[in-house]
């Protein structure tokens, strides 16, 4: 069905719903065609100038997904928005990250769509549909570590990716590779602290069959893998000084030999590392070589944590929450002005990832349009600064009910209190010492 200059383009391999659709949106003067064929449809698209794509995720041909895909790489500017009737949550995050503007769940709420295209299509003012894993920064400290990580990406130098745990520094290893001349090729990261020093050394430089008890056959490792592209390794400060060592030499001579071998080959990547440790400290005390950490860190980028980073808090917080609404099928909830002081004043040990998993599960259990004091789990259930209250003391307070909430939910277990706050036992017990808390 063809229609004067349509704005609007339905592809959905229901014919019925296109019909019933295009009729809805052309009686609200909003021009529509419509096509049930996602082929045919990656043609219109090619020829005409529309402003909005409606498409089903799930169609014979190319899907609504592959679709969406084709659109960014050759309508770079045209908005999506996708419906489906048995989308899962693992389809509904790609289109999310593909670029989508909403999704809607079928049968359709005409009313709400409707005014959603009438936004689109008068180029009103229209938040985005979330992309997970983009950044979200208004701090100044934060402008000025995205606009050096833009800067190093252009140069081939190493980079040392320096915060504390949850503050993003994955995101800007990510941001390193895909804006520098290596982004064709692979981004491979390895995190040092989860694997042993003896799997740890055959994961990086890879095996020869028979090399070891269980190297049944050779196998290849990041190094080969992530040859011409970038090389991420994340918590660095766990590596072992015998791995260091190796580690250093592939920086020095640009080569390296798999375990099990004589045979050198020729590293050709870029080195990127992230630690949440004081490497000076470590090589000080001589557990980080000091020649690698000059090696490393030609270029460092020092993240600031969450408490300092005042901001971000409230953008970071509708963030997610549009995020999560979308992800778990609910309407929109709004943040209250309560939540957002209490937020902007909590000390966030565990940072953005703490932040993230709070707004999660208080969309999960909400049920109303707003999140409110009683939402929140029992150890955001703080006060709100007294006036004229020193900073420094109410941080302390917050602290103390942050740690002691940790530590009910655990059932007085450290470890997974630790875990809960996102760090470390050793800096759990810190805390706990600090705040005079006695178990």
């Amino acid at each position: 069905m063809a229609l004067m200059n349509p704005s609007i383009l339905v592809v959905d391999d229901e014919l019925k719903l296109c019909e019933s659709l295009s009729k809805i949106l052309t009686a609200h003067n909003l021009p529509c065609e419509y096509t049930d064929n996602s082929v045919t449809a990656l043609s219109m698209i090619k020829e005409n100038q529309y402003q909005l794509i409606i498409s089903d995720i799930k169609m014979p041909g190319i899907s609504g997904l592959s679709l969406l895909e084709q659109i960014s790489q050759c309508a770079k500017k045209l908005k999506v928005i996708m419906i489906s009737g048995y989308a899962s949550t693992d389809m509904v995050v790609e289109a999310m990250k593909l670029g989508a503007l909403n999704f809607y769940e079928k049968p359709l709420d005409i009313p709400r769509l409707v005014e959603e295209v009438k936004k689109v299509v008068n180029n009103d003012e229209h938040p985005p549909f979330p992309k997970e894993g983009e950044m979200i920064i208004h701090d100044e400290k934060m402008k000025h570590c995205l606009q050096m990580a833009h800067t190093a990406a252009l140069t081939d130098v190493p980079v040392i990716i320096t915060g504390e745990s949850g503050t993003g520094k994955e995101h800007f290893a990510t941001t390193l590779h895909e804006n520098s001349n290596r982004k064709e090729k692979p981004f491979i990261k390895i995190n040092c602290a989860a694997l042993p020093e003896a799997l740890l050394e055959s994961e990086l430089f890879g095996h020869e069959k028979g090399a070891f008890t269980d190297a049944k056959s050779s196998r290849k490792g990041k190094f080969e893998a992530a040859e011409g592209g970038t090389l991420f390794f994340d918590e660095i400060g766990d590596m072992s000084l015998n791995i260091q060592a190796k580690l250093l030499r592939v920086l020095q001579e640009k080569e390296y030999e798999p375990v099990g071998s004589n045979q050198v080959r020729k590293a050709d990547v870029r080195f990127v590392a992230a630690t949440h440790r004081n490497l000076e400290k470590m090589i000080a005390n001589g557990t980080f070589r000091q020649d690698l950490y000059y090696r490393l860190s030609v270029i460092c980028l020092e993240i600031p944590p969450l408490r300092e980073r005042n901001k971000d808090i409230i953008p970071l917080c509708d963030y997610f929450l549009a995020l999560y609404c979308v992800r778990y099928n609910k309407p929109a909830i709004l943040l209250s002005d309560e939540v957002g002081a209490i937020f902007q004043n909590h000390s966030w040990p565990g940072n953005i990832r703490e932040l993230k998993n709070t707004i999660e599960r208080t969309v999960i259990f909400s049920k109303g349009k707003e999140i409110t004091r009683e939402d929140l789990p029992s150890q955001y259930k703080v006060m709100i600064p007294q006036e004229n209250e020193p900073l420094s003391s109410f941080y302390e307070k917050v602290d103390r009910e942050v740690v002691l909430g940790a530590l009910e939910k655990a059932h007085g277990n450290k470890s997974h209190a630790a875990d809960y706050l996102n760090i470390s036992r050793k800096t759990l017990y810190a805390k706990l010492k600090k705040l005079n808390i006695e178990l």
